[in-house]
């Protein structure tokens, strides 16, 4: 039966030892543990191990080496269980030990899906400008299930989504632009979904909005996009068929009535 004849400590790891073996009084190197392993089988010098023991203890070593790779994973940031798993797995760790340390790390709370999403949203809340169908997004791909997502988006109040919407929609409204206040509003409606905003929250900032477009920038935008409309349609249209051509197109741009007859009056000619 194979005794300890010597016990050092690795140079590259203080926390790890060598166990030197002696059977038939020839010495060898047997194994290394971590310092906890050491402690819990109380290994020391003289201490006789039989081969199953050696087996028990180095399987224990392995589901350690396991354990302290995951918790240092986890100390750069707070991670989902499916997260870890993925990891663990381009470490190409066997699923045993893989099992054993999702469930330990769950009992020390130190891996929990439900603070995980609640934590994630929280973030996302006070420091972008996602939308809560991102946020969703965001927690399905980190294999969130559906409850605690459901439960986690609830720290995204539907007054604090108004909020993020309304500052959008202020700072994109009022921004310089050669596009008719009806292009800019379905725009901006369509960068909010794109965010993950909801039509229910986006449609409540819109009608609640108190923004008008300055008539001067309203016409300015009308020459812009008319001109163009001009230069494209006189290729084959003139007079009439023209001025109805960039009417209709202009009404399609969402101009009101009033300033396209005022364009079509002075930049139009018959001639044309």
């Amino acid at each position: 039966m194979p005794e300890i004849t010597k016990i050092t400590t690795q140079k590259k790891s203080k926390y790890r030892y060598n166990i030197f073996l002696t059977e038939n009084d020839q010495e060898y190197y047997g194994f290394s543990v971590n310092e906890d392993i050491l402690i819990d089988y109380h290994l020391r010098k003289g201490m006789l191990l039989t081969p199953e023991l050696i087996e028990q203890i180095q399987e224990q070593d392995s589901s350690y080496k396991v354990y302290t790779l995951s918790v240092k994973y986890l100390s750069f940031r707070m991670r989902s269980e499916q997260e870890l798993i993925d990891y663990l797995e381009k470490k190409e760790v066997e699923d045993t030990y893989i099992d054993e340390v999702i469930d330990r790390l769950k009992k020390e709370k130190l891996l929990d899906d439900a603070a995980f999403s609640e934590a994630l949203v929280r973030t996302r809340v006070q420091t972008s400008s996602k939308g809560p169908m991102l946020i969703k997004k965001e927690l399905v791909d980190k294999g969130i299930q559906a409850s605690l997502i459901e439960e986690a988006l609830k720290h995204y109040t539907f007054d604090q989504q108004f909020e993020k919407v309304e500052k959008l929609a202020l700072k994109k409204l009022n921004s310089s632009t050669k596009k008719s206040f009806k292009q800019q509003e379905d725009s901006l409606k369509q960068t909010l979904l794109q965010k993950g905003f909801t039509f229910d929250v986006i449609s409540e900032v819109v009608n609640n909005l108190e923004v008008e477009r300055d008539h001067d920038e309203e016409y300015n935008a009308i020459v812009f996009q008319g001109e163009k409309l001009v230069t494209k349609y006189q290729k084959k249209d003139s007079g009439f068929a023209l001025k109805q051509k960039v009417k209709a197109s202009l009404y399609r741009k969402g101009f009101a009535g009033d300033l396209i007859n005022r364009f079509i009056e002075e930049h139009v000619n018959e001639e044309q």
